[in-house]
């Protein structure tokens, strides 16, 4: 599979505050990230003769809520009136508290989405700082690294200023009204709890959030909360679902550009952790834990958010090769994890 199976229907995005129209009644819209990563796609759905219902809300800077003004302030502005967060992440649900206190939107999600976001904002045992940091000092991070996640503190309150205290929840399988249309939530496991993709039938269109990208690989890691999870399997399972859409879906994903080739990407996805799986397992013909492992799944240069990303999914495919009975782990006299082929 080459990135030549898709087809982009769209060679660039739209500059930032303007709007493309990619299906009826459906809009892009693109705000700036401050990482690496430096930009997130929004969707504005036509929601009644007057209304947008807008899917994410971009990062908590000034000039993403600058954006946000311009756009509601336009002459064809609509008024909005729902926003639907796909998940927890800070791109994502960012500016939602910003966004209902200016318009009086109506917030709606998934609850494992919306009960992470609370405890990773509040730092609730599990899902603050420092349990991440003790993660990954028993998984064989050095201690440089770990100083510099350490010390970084709550970043996700940055990304996420304030947080809603109510939401309407949505269930898998439940289906939204919007511009007289019917959009199916799709839930998602892996890269978040409760990841919230929409498919709408009558347009061919899926907006994927992070759980299919064109050409990037969506991060699946493991927490400090469920040290022993295997969100990898949770994960796979989850992209066959999605695999069982038209091949001919147009695809609006969180990150790149919108696309045709589902059920490609999907096969090109599986295949990426294919590879990573039996790369771990000819690097453990000893024991190896996670943190001298890294550099065979990221031979690169990681500033400390990549870091962060980088541990949490070399843990989660260790464990995947785990569950599967692959590998075994072991803890040496140091106490660090590490991993070794069972055969």
């Amino acid at each position: 599979m080459k990135q030549s199976d898709l087809r982009y229907p769209w060679s660039k995005p739209p500059a930032t505050a303007c709007l493309t129209t990619v299906a009826p009644g459906v809009h892009w819209l693109r705000m700036p990230l401050p990482y690496a990563l430096d930009h997130i796609n929004l969707w504005l759905l036509d929601d009644g003769d007057d209304g947008w219902c807008a899917v994410d809300t971009g990062f908590g800077l000034d000039e993403v809520r600058q954006s946000w003004q311009q756009l509601l302030a336009a002459e064809d502005a609509r008024r909005l009136r729902r926003i639907v967060v796909t998940h927890f992440h800070p791109d994502h649900l960012g500016l939602a508290d910003w966004l209902r206190t200016e318009t009086g939107a109506e917030l709606i999600m998934s609850h494992g989405e919306f009960v992470t976001g609370q405890a990773v904002w509040h730092g609730l045992p599990g899902h603050d700082p420092a349990s991440m940091v003790a993660l990954y000092e028993a998984h064989g991070l050095d201690p440089a690294r770990c100083d510099a996640l350490r010390n970084r503190g709550n970043g996700y309150r940055r990304g996420v200023p304030s947080l809603p205290t109510d939401f309407a929840r949505l269930f898998d399988g439940d289906e939204l009204e919007i511009g007289g249309r019917r959009w199916r939530a799709l839930v998602g496991h892996g890269h978040s709890p409760e990841h919230m993709a929409l498919y709408c039938e009558q347009l061919g269109v899926l907006i994927s959030g992070d759980m299919v990208l064109p050409r990037i690989s969506t991060n699946v890691s493991v927490y400090a909360a469920a040290p022993h999870a295997d969100p990898l399997a949770w994960f796979l399972e989850s992209l066959q679902r999605i695999n069982d859409l038209p091949a001919d879906t147009l695809v609006l994903p969180s990150h790149g550009l919108p696309f045709h080739g589902l059920h490609a990407r999907v096969a090109q996805l599986e295949q990426h952790h294919r590879d990573r799986c039996e790369q771990l397992l000819a690097a453990c013909d000893r024991p190896r834990s996670a943190g001298e492992l890294l550099h065979i799944l990221f031979p690169r240069e990681l500033d400390t958010h990549q870091v962060m990303f980088a541990m949490g999914e070399a843990i989660a495919h260790l464990n995947h090769l785990t569950h599967q009975g692959t590998l075994s782990c072991t803890k040496d006299g140091d106490g660090r994890t590490r991993y070794i082929r069972t055969e």
